[in-house]
């Protein structure tokens, strides 16, 4: 494990999607033990608690780099709460300045940060697969898939209150037609021609979390595929906040997709590694 008894790091969140991060510029945690560490930051009773660890490295693609963890463990690709984190992050620190780039598995990513408002051009967007039928043990739910750095399946409601989400959820995520990578589940309400309600079961985490940025991303571009609604979108999330999902569309070819909203600081101390070694 890390070679450091105290490890500073920052817990915040966006939209209550919360984040361990960790300024891993000078690289002193081995690749084989970041899976582990983020299982054990990551959990509620023994840990600090959070959706995922974000390590802030170099990069030579980008003004930095990041290895994020799920946290069962898992890396991901991309996502979209914690890449507007991880820009604050580096702006509160003296990282990089409020106009910036981040590599991602998905790709570079480009961010500025406004005060506590952090705006995110995303990457990775596409692969539509439209109006499919998934069959989850006695009913059928009609579903849209695409990604969005990440694999993401939107399930259209009209009551989100009613609908089982961790049951539902974990079953299209582990569906046989969305394998072997599996996909995120979003449930999702169309409220207005510019709004709409969202509720996630999130990969890598395995349960629904308070927010997903780029399940919020999914949820607005498929809702205007299907002629529900038009850019800005409003997403009002779990936990009572609201992310801003703006693009632009031609068409069926969309681009200049950002996610935005606040990015916020939770805490800031030193991670005691006894517990963790």
């Amino acid at each position: 494990m890390a070679d450091r008894d105290r490890i500073p790091f920052f817990k915040m969140h966006g939209g209550g999607n919360d984040f361990v991060l960790i300024d891993h510029r000078e690289r002193f945690i081995p690749v084989p033990d970041q899976p582990r560490l983020a299982q054990r930051l990551c959990a509620c009773k023994t840990g600090v608690g959070a959706d995922g660890l974000i390590l802030i490295e170099h990069s030579d693609k980008a003004d930095l780099g990041w290895r994020f963890y799920n946290a069962d463990g898992s890396q991901a690709e991309m996502c979209g709460n914690g890449a507007r984190c991880a820009a604050r992050f580096a702006v509160l620190n003296g990282l990089a300045q409020p106009r910036l780039s981040l590599e991602t598995l998905a790709g570079v990513i480009h961010a500025e940060v406004q005060d506590r408002v952090a705006r995110v051009l995303m990457t990775g967007v596409g692969e539509f697969r439209l109006h499919l039928d998934i069959p989850v043990k006695d009913l059928t739910l009609h579903g849209h898939f695409m990604k969005v750095g990440v694999p993401h399946t939107v399930v259209p409601v009209k009551n989100l209150e009613e609908v089982p989400v961790v049951e539902w959820g974990r079953a299209v995520r582990f569906h046989p037609m969305f394998q072997p990578a599996g996909t995120n589940c979003n449930f999702a309400a169309v409220t207005g021609p510019h709004a709409l309600a969202l509720r996630t079961y999130e990969r890598g985490v395995e349960d629904e979390t308070l927010a997903c940025g780029t399940g919020a991303v999914a949820a607005a571009l498929i809702s205007a595929r299907l002629g529900k609604v038009t850019s800005p979108v409003l997403v009002h999330t779990r936990g009572g906040e609201v992310l801003t999902v703006s693009f632009q569309a031609q068409g069926e070819a969309i681009s200049e997709v950002f996610l935005e909203g606040e990015a916020l600081v939770v805490y800031q101390g030193e991670l005691w590694m006894e517990e963790i070694k």
